[in-house]
């Protein structure tokens, strides 16, 4: 038997940072999401000789013997955080098996690539064990071996989204998550994807650091970058009702202001290469655009529509970056269960 998964990844449109404790917590948060069909895949081999073999398919592998709880040293941590909740939960004893993880996309590039990896590597473990947990509670047990476990900073967006996939507007409110599927017509979404540049800088960043700048600056009660938090919570909603109302237009000054006031929630959000690249886009026709993720590399996106869409990918292309090719994808955490 062979365990095979695969979650999605998400872009973030509107509303991200809103969903990153503190601030969820005392003012509440939404944002605005969409998956995508670039994946995290995971597949667990059962064994039966007492050894546990990591391989994360980027030449990152650990042979080890099979306990029941694995040592967190900083290398492959995601893996063994998530054995080490599935044996302490769930089967009470050691498990032998070869986990091969890989990704469409490098790790730290804005498309919520460690929770993705979590949720599918996760999805693996529960379809093997046989063990049912709803959408919502793989999501909240992905979010709780990231960071409560593993200490690993970050808000909750991620998980849900590649749990649920689709186009969400998601509400947070302390422990409370809400996920507001947004249905919206066939053809309005094939219209969106072509609107969308999806721009990869070739740069990762590790977004813990700007996190913790971010919610350092909501538990010292600095105004500037809460209220622009407040303004891309209201941006999540702005975005739901443009797209539902087909208002299509609007969405690339929706982009634009929220760019704006993103860069005001923590330092190291943007960078001069970031701004330069940003700049060059909209003198060539782009209507607005962002980082997806936290910021300081990564992919970008931005806003077109279809008579500026090749003269925005000319004039990107003295910078060192690429355009990856996407469609919306509906369907969130997918498993199943193959013969050897």
């Amino acid at each position: 038997m062979i365990v095979k998964s695969k979650a999605p990844f998400r872009l973030g449109l509107a509303g991200g940072g809103t969903d990153v404790s503190p601030y969820s917590d005392k003012y509440g948060g939404a944002v605005f999401n969409a998956t995508v069909n670039l994946y995290a895949y995971a597949t667990i081999i059962p064994k039966n000789d007492g050894k546990i073999t990591l391989n994360a398919k980027n030449n990152k592998i650990e042979t080890l013997k099979a306990e029941e709880q694995l040592e967190i040293t900083g290398h492959l941590d995601l893996q063994k955080g998530i054995y080490n909740r599935i044996v302490k939960d769930y089967t009470k004893k050691p498990l032998s098996f070869e986990l091969i993880t890989e990704m469409d996309v490098p790790s730290g590039s804005g498309l919520g690539t460690s929770s993705t990896l979590v949720v599918s590597i996760l999805g693996a473990f529960l379809t093997w064990l046989d063990i049912p947990l709803t959408t919502h509670e793989i999501a909240r047990l992905a979010y709780q071996i990231e960071r409560e476990d593993l200490q690993m900073a970050g808000g909750k967006q991620d998980q849900y989204a590649a749990s649920f996939g689709g186009i969400n507007l998601i509400e947070f409110q302390g422990q409370n998550v809400t996920v507001n599927p947004v249905n919206i017509p066939q053809n309005r979404i094939k219209s969106l994807e072509k609107s969308i540049l999806l721009y990869y800088t070739k740069t990762s960043r590790k977004s813990a650091k700007i996190i913790e700048i971010q919610a350092d600056n909501v538990i010292r009660k600095l105004e500037k970058p809460i209220q622009a938090m407040h303004f891309l919570k209201k941006q999540a909603y702005q975005l739901e009702a443009a797209l539902k109302g087909g208002d299509l237009h609007e969405i690339g000054a929706i982009l634009d202001k929220g760019w704006e006031h993103k860069k005001q929630m923590a330092i190291g959000i943007s960078n001069p290469t970031i701004d330069e690249i940003y700049s060059t886009a909209l003198m060539a026709g782009a209507y607005g655009g962002k980082i997806s993720g936290a910021g300081g590399g990564g992919f970008m996106l931005f806003y077109v529509d279809e008579n500026h869409r090749d003269s925005v990918i000319k004039a990107l292309a003295k910078f060192d970056g690429n355009f990856r090719d996407f469609h919306f994808e509906k369907n969130g955490l997918t498993t199943w269960i193959e013969n050897a």
